[in-house]
């Protein structure tokens, strides 16, 4: 009897089934410093106790991509190991701050089945919950992703496709406790930019560009102990290249996105994602965002703004999709999120 892990194929998965992933984590500052020497992440709550103290923390929390990334990477072994793509994101919350310290561990239950009409790949619907040494959920998440069959003559299971909101309702959004705003200091944050400067349809170029290199994403893949073979194996793809982990795009255009929205602290929702086109070595990521809606908080000079991040390799700022619908070429990711920002 084989002792390896050749990972889940598509006809392994059933509805309603929890995965219980390995292997719980121990997190601290050291996380922190590596995250903010991968990307250019200078949110000033994530990088100052003081800063986070103001703002009625007891100190500074650890990004909130840290949570999501180290909490995915816990799943890919057992949901995306034989992936073809990660499809998409919804349903997304942070509902606790990460504190150096913390351990955290992932689970996932089996929400939806769909297999592809080529008979090869079927599309798995997955709810995510991250939950810290104390049993507390701290961050939940929907994604489905498309995996291989191992056996094309499985017969398909019955298609099961979740019914998922397009956005989060601000009121189902959690807000940090003690979080307050009231004295928020905009000069140590970097900008003057409040809630109420922002309105619902402009768009922001966040003018700067990092250029992707394959040392940095592997040290970061790594970091996030993710396993998919597409970001280390170069024969996993057709042509011979290792793919950019996802979520190192979205930390990269999140962190670019400060010049513009350096007062958008803290992502809070998660109302949807697309990773459109592959992202590789060599590519240099470029962001822009889209305010779509705003909402106030009960908490005091707490303000919410929902935010498009698109990250980009290039071509027309603003541009998004061609006149078929479909995402143009240059489009490596399409974010929807909430963001807490001070009124």
């Amino acid at each position: 009897m084989s002792k390896t892990n050749a990972g889940r194929f598509f006809e392994h998965y059933t509805v309603g089934e929890t995965i219980h992933h390995a292997v719980p984590r121990t997190v601290g500052a050291s996380e922190r410093a590596l995250y903010h020497a991968l990307y250019p992440a200078r949110h000033a709550l994530y990088s100052s106790d003081q800063f986070a103290q103001d703002c009625g923390l007891t100190a500074s929390p650890l990004d909130d991509m840290i949570a999501f990334h180290i909490i995915f990477g816990k799943t890919v072994p057992d949901v995306s190991l034989n992936a073809v793509a990660n499809l998409g994101y919804a349903q997304g919350r942070w509902l606790k701050p990460v504190w150096p310290g913390d351990t955290l561990r992932s689970q996932s239950k089996v929400i939806g089945l769909k297999q592809n009409s080529n008979g090869k790949t079927g599309v798995v619907y997955v709810r995510t919950t991250g939950l810290n040494q104390h049993d507390e959920p701290v961050l939940e998440y929907v994604r489905w992703v498309m995996v291989r069959k191992s056996n094309v003559d499985t017969p398909a299971p019955e298609t099961v496709v979740p019914d998922l909101p397009k956005a989060l309702d601000p009121a189902d959004l959690v807000i940090p406790e003690g979080l307050d705003f009231t004295n928020y200091d905009t000069t140590l944050a970097g900008e003057p930019h409040r809630w109420g400067d922002y309105e619902v349809g402009e768009k922001i170029d966040h003018v700067d560009g990092v250029t992707v290199e394959e040392a940095e994403h592997m040290i970061a893949t790594r970091l996030w102990q993710n396993t998919a073979k597409v970001h280390f194996d170069t024969s996993a793809r057709p042509d011979g290249s290792r793919l950019i982990y996802g979520g190192h795009v979205i930390s990269m255009a999140r962190a670019l996105s400060f010049n513009g929205l350096a007062n958008a602290q803290m992502v809070v929702g998660l109302n949807g994602g697309a990773h459109a086109n592959p992202c590789l070595s060599g590519d240099t990521i470029r962001a822009w965002s889209e305010v779509l809606d705003k909402a106030e908080t009960s908490h005091p000079g707490v303000g919410a703004i929902r935010l498009r991040l698109v990250a980009t390799k290039g071509g027309d700022a603003f541009a998004l999709r061609g006149e078929d619908g479909k995402y143009l070429p240059d489009v490596l990711l399409d974010l929807d999120y909430w963001a807490l920002i001070p009124l």
